[in-house]
């Protein structure tokens, strides 16, 4: 990345004329760690990506045989496969794999097909002491090894040392699986190699899967993904939020595989046109109705700091001693992001984890997905399955306040597909600085499947 773009001076570069994100870190309360001081902008350019990525065929079927079949991919959790013969049945773009603990607890990865006559493995999430074939009853040891050929006089032309399962490369961090359905595909340490650096500090390893709710959406998976990479639509789909959300004081930050938007909490949006109260700001940010009270500050304390210190009590019965280790920044702030080409866990102890993936090979339909990880004291809770929402059912029903922030994204989502599907261009125009993680992913589309 550094050699494609140039690299950008953050003080005198064309940004929002409001306060910037480093100089809200001067007025944190606590030390703020190196990971929120480092800039890395960078001049992406601004030129157009073709409308043909979210309504093109064949362009899904680019990115199926030049992306999706060769990069590395988020799968699962550790925790969602615990015990020795527990199976994961991950999918995408109509190819289906199988993840599972072997007896000796290793995690390893498969095409969820039977060598015989390709039916799949294993339809459903479960636990199993075998791999044994539903058609004719081949079967597969947990580690991939034959285990059994029905009537195996009539198959001389299988070698049985020869015959097992082929294995997928696997990786693990922070509690993540990662697969790459390419045998001859790059070091997963040289693919992650930044943002694994970043989220030391954060440990998300030592986080339990609370929830997890995914829907299909109406659109091109990279539709769903972009209305999460950007601050910039806050006032225009979630106005309720800018008394309180610094949308376009965001910090939006690149490197090679991974970038991320850094977007304030208890700061007011620069787009407002009049002052607003510290209790103004507050009651928007604890989603208080006009009647109740809001608390009062004690004397010589920002809202900022109040709220940081009322999250660290809400999280301490879970996260112990170590929120007095994370500053306000921490504490507040989206920090957004995203490893190429679809996983975004949040830093921090904004614990939200999106992944965004093409609903089979439909290029107008997409799988969203909201995972939430917790810090937990003791044993370790088990992880939450996921839970399917209905075409009807809306976010808010299983996400709560978040929830209702997802549902303003996804009343446009359909909106924005009908309209590609319609303009009379032949490209999208992006903002060179706001809109610079969706530019930087436009960017490693090309890099992967082409113009």
């Amino acid at each position: 990345m550094g050699k494609m773009f140039k690299d950008l001076d953050p003080d005198t570069m064309v940004r929002s004329p409001g306060i910037t994100y480093q100089e809200l870190l001067d007025t944190d309360s606590h030390d703020v760690p190196d990971v929120l001081r480092i800039q890395s902008p960078k001049d992406l350019g601004h030129s157009e990506f073709s409308v043909d990525r979210y309504i093109s065929k064949d362009w899904h079927d680019k990115e199926v045989e030049r992306m999706w079949k060769k990069i590395w991919q988020f799968v699962c959790r550790e925790e969602d496969i615990p015990e020795p013969g527990d199976h994961y049945r991950y999918d995408i773009a109509g190819i289906s794999f199988l993840i599972l603990r072997t007896e000796t607890s290793e995690i390893k990865a498969y095409p969820n097909s039977c060598l015989h006559r390709g039916r799949m493995l294993k339809e459903f999430d479960g636990h199993a002491s075998e791999l044994r074939c539903a058609f004719h009853g081949f079967c597969w040891h947990l580690d991939g090894s034959l285990k059994d050929i029905p009537a195996d006089w009539d198959f001389p032309q299988i070698d049985k040392e020869k015959f097992s399962l082929p294995e997928l490369p696997i990786a693990i961090w922070g509690g993540f699986v990662f697969i790459n359905p390419d045998q001859q595909c790059e070091p997963f340490e040289d693919f992650i190699k930044d943002i694994k650096t970043q989220f030391e500090r954060w440990e998300p390893e030592k986080l339990y899967k609370q929830a997890h709710v995914a829907k299909i959406m109406p659109c091109n998976w990279k539709i769903a993904q972009e209305a999460f990479c950007e601050a910039y639509h806050v006032s225009g789909t979630h106005p309720q939020i800018l008394r309180s959300l610094g949308c376009v004081n965001s910090q939006i930050d690149v490197w090679d595989n991974c970038a991320r938007v850094i977007t304030p909490s208890m700061t007011p949006s620069p787009l407002l046109d009049y002052e607003l109260s510290d209790k103004d700001m507050m009651r928007t940010m604890m989603d208080l109705p006009p009647e109740a009270q809001v608390p009062e500050l004690p004397e010589g304390m920002s809202p900022r700091e109040f709220m940081a210190n009322s999250s660290r009590e809400d999280l301490r019965p879970n996260a112990g001693s170590k929120v007095d280790e994370y500053c306000d920044a921490e504490m507040l702030d989206s920090l957004d992001y995203t490893l190429f080409p679809n996983f975004h866990p949040w830093g921090a102890f904004n614990k939200i984890v999106y992944r965004f993936r093409p609903n089979g090979n439909d290029h107008r339909s997409a799988i969203m997905e909201c995972i939430m990880l917790s810090p937990f004291q003791g044993e370790r809770p088990p992880a939450a399955p996921i839970h399917w929402l209905k075409e009807h059912e809306k976010w808010s029903s299983a996400l709560g306040f978040l929830g209702k922030v997802f549902d303003q994204d996804a009343f446009n989502m359909p909106k924005v597909q009908l309209g590609l599907e319609s303009t009379y261009k032949s490209g999208i125009v992006l903002s060179g600085y706001q809109e610079g993680k969706v530019r930087w992913l436009h960017h490693k589309l090309t890099e992967w499947v082409g113009e």
